[in-house]
């Protein structure tokens, strides 16, 4: 059975003319444009998705200031009061750092700033907890560590970066191993190029690990300035080809991230018959 995981908030607010802002991106929207939010949930779960993810990419502590906690609250009950209540809400957990500078990373230091993310996206009523948009190991296994605490289904996505040399493929699935065996209950490749997701994808389903996997790429071009461009490089129907390709790898759970939007999803519904 697969699994439609919805796509990306913040190139899709782009996209519909809310701009990212510089430390928080997507995060200022939840006061901002909120009825925004809610359509893009509500267009997700129009294509086919059934699990949502919160715009709490940014709404940590050190992003989010003393905002951080109401912003994380809001940005929940968005989602939940958005989508089918048989859909699932999946709190995005992010490193407390730019995604994209490992160097940047407290690591295992970290775990008490995930652990209040966690506690807080459990309280509000989420349905799983995932873990995206992860390359640093240890700061990796301290959120990790930080969701499971909450007893809730914990999913963790790690990304190779736009370069894909943030991790290679092999250590990548080490972590993913290393992630299991802490408890988490789905791994997955996220932030990703598409058309460079499967050697990742499938350096893990080789370690035949024990817990279903999968993917969300991303479909669009690094920006000059903040994140990403709302442009797509890749076509819904060629996203949808690839998607089917990490389907056949073995893939279970199946969405986009940055670049993508509500008609790659439709199209991956179609193309796999879901």
């Amino acid at each position: 059975m697969i699994t439609l995981l919805d796509g990306p908030l913040g190139t899709e607010l782009e996209a519909r003319g809310v701009p990212p802002v510089r430390d928080c991106w997507s995060a200022k929207a939840i006061e901002t444009a909120p009825e925004v939010i809610t359509a893009i949930h509500q267009d997700y779960a129009q294509s086919g998705c059934t699990v949502h993810t919160t715009n709490t990419f940014r709404t940590n502590r050190r992003a989010s200031g003393n905002s951080w906690r109401a912003r994380t609250l809001a940005a929940t009950a968005l989602t939940k009061k958005a989508v089918p209540k048989h859909h699932r809400v999946a709190g995005s957990i992010a490193p407390v750092e730019d995604c994209y500078r490992p160097d940047l990373s407290p690591g295992s230091k970290s775990e008490p700033e995930h652990h209040e993310m966690a506690t807080t996206l459990a309280g509000a009523g989420c349905d799983l907890l995932l873990c995206e948009t992860f390359c640093h190991p240890e700061e990796t296994l301290a959120a990790t560590r930080a969701a499971v605490s909450c007893n809730l289904e914990t999913w963790v996505a790690l990304t190779a970066g736009p370069q894909t040399n943030l991790l290679t493929p092999q250590a990548m699935a080490q972590l993913a191993t290393q992630a299991v065996r802490l408890g988490a209950s789905a791994v997955l490749v996220n932030c990703t190029p598409a058309t460079d997701t499967q050697r990742f994808l499938e350096a893990i389903i080789e370690t035949e690990i024990s817990v279903p996997v999968g993917a969300y790429a991303n479909a669009g071009s690094p920006g000059d300035n903040i994140g990403w461009r709302a442009d797509c490089d890749l076509s819904c129907h060629t996203y949808a080809k690839l998607a089917k390709s990490w389907v056949d790898a073995g893939a279970t759970i199946i969405g986009g991230c940055c670049g993508t939007g509500p008609r790659h999803l439709a199209a991956i519904q179609e193309h796999l018959g879901l």
